[in-house]
């Protein structure tokens, strides 16, 4: 399968386009000039997202055809994106964590494997990645020119982007207040990772350039200029993905989401250690409403001894890490973790957006039709999970999504959330 993505057929195209504009007006030499200076910042452009390309689609040892259209290209590990990163070109890959948090599933992660595959789309091939190698989904430039710019494909929007922050949720919304949630979160001056199994659904998306997600978030920083956030969940974007399916997905920046960080591992930066975890792939099966829930299980801990924030995927999955030295204030610890619901309104023809959270339910509707994460702790300065007794709630528009926390002996802490947007109340 060829690993080259040639811009000539999309040039020639641009080419005949504005040739033949040109030669059917009045002002030609003006036109002349104007196709000729929209041609070479389109090539510069096209330039700019093949360079990119080069550098996250990494040769392959091999490539699997998902159902879904996705390739996964099975990259040697020690050749991956993250390596690229200036403050990782001497980083020695960490295999596996030195301790895991006590009385998490994690700890039994390397004693006890199940041999099922992981819940994601492109296993359903029968086909795997083989060990020494890490499973990357292919990058085309459709996808970069889909989204309009490689910034606007691999990052977060500043200003208006999650995480928010509570309670008074002036830095963020009154810049912007187009992305909204229903959270569930906890500050403290020394938090070191979180916990939450969530239901994964397929709400809809109004616009390709709107989203809904289900995540957690570890914070440091302030909402400025210098948060530091790592971030994993799941989530629908037409705009990143050119489809509707759910996929795992990942997401980190050092400042606010200024210049740092992004998507997956459309930059540098995030280690992954997992040859059988595909981030950015479609997850399978899905929740129905009234029907069967299916649950993911995340697990993001900084490891006591070298400093990395790891991540879990399930029982028995690590993933990855987030190593140390790309932080400033998560160099140390986090001060403030959430759990919930977001989404993108862009207010299409004026009003509010029906995408929906979650299920698109209303948290009332509770277990089977509304959308939840249970089993939510955080991990203590002792490296001990533990389940938060002060976790407060919030959603900035109710009638539109909203959220209600719970607790019980089989669930421990845990919320319903979600809603359908665009409603009589949410106009």
């Amino acid at each position: 399968m060829s690993r080259r993505h040639k811009p000539q057929v999309f040039t020639a195209t641009l080419i005949g386009i504005l040739f033949y504009a040109c030669i059917h007006t009045q002002l030609r030499p003006a036109c002349a000039s104007s196709a000729k200076s929209r041609f070479f910042r389109s090539q510069r452009k096209l330039a700019e997202i093949h360079r990119h390309l080069a550098q996250v689609n990494k040769p392959a040892v091999i490539s699997i055809q998902s159902n879904d259209g996705d390739i996964i290209d099975c990259v040697n590990s020690v050749h991956q994106p993250a390596f690229d990163h200036p403050a990782l070109r001497n980083h020695s890959l960490q295999a596996s964590p030195a301790a895991f948090p006590k009385n998490s599933l994690a700890e039994e992660v390397l004693r006890n494997k199940t041999g099922e595959p992981p819940p994601q789309l492109w296993h359903q091939t029968g086909q795997s990645c083989p060990h020494g190698t890490i499973p990357i989904r292919r990058t085309s430039a459709k996808d970069v020119l889909r989204a309009g710019s490689l910034k606007e494909y691999m990052m977060k929007k500043t200003g208006p982007s999650s995480p928010i922050s509570p309670p008074s949720r002036t830095l963020q919304t009154q810049a912007d207040n187009s992305h909204e949630h229903a959270i569930g979160y906890m500050r403290g001056d020394m938090l070191y990772g979180a916990q939450a199994t969530l239901n994964v659904w397929n709400p809809t998306v109004q616009e390709p350039s709107e989203f809904s997600l289900s995540q957690i978030w570890v914070l440091a920083g302030t909402f400025n200029n210098d948060l530091n956030s790592i971030e994993a969940g799941w989530q629908v974007s037409p705009l990143i993905y050119g489809d509707s399916n759910p996929r795992l997905f990942i997401y980190w920046t050092a400042d606010a989401y200024q210049g740092t960080g992004c998507y997956n591992l459309l930059c540098s930066g995030f280690v992954q250690t997992s040859n059988a975890i595909a981030i950015g792939a479609a997850i399978t099966p899905l929740s129905s409403a009234g029907g069967s829930q299916y649950d993911i299980s995340i697990l993001i801990w900084k490891d006591p001894s070298r400093g990395n924030w790891w991540m879990q995927f399930g029982e028995d999955h690590l993933v990855g890490y987030w190593p140390a030295s790309l932080f400033t204030h998560l160099a140390t610890s986090a001060s403030m973790l959430e759990w919930g619901g977001e989404v993108v309104n862009s207010r299409p023809g004026g009003r509010h957006t029906a995408t929906r959270m979650g299920s698109g339910q209303f948290p009332e509707k509770g277990f089977g039709q509304a959308s939840y994460l249970r089993n939510i702790k955080f991990v203590d300065a002792n490296n001990v999970l533990k389940t938060p007794l002060g976790m407060r709630t919030l959603a900035e528009h109710p009638a539109c999504y909203n959220i209600q926390k719970g607790a019980n002996a089989q669930w421990g802490a845990f919320f319903f959330y979600g809603g359908p947007g665009q409603n009589a109340d949410c106009p």
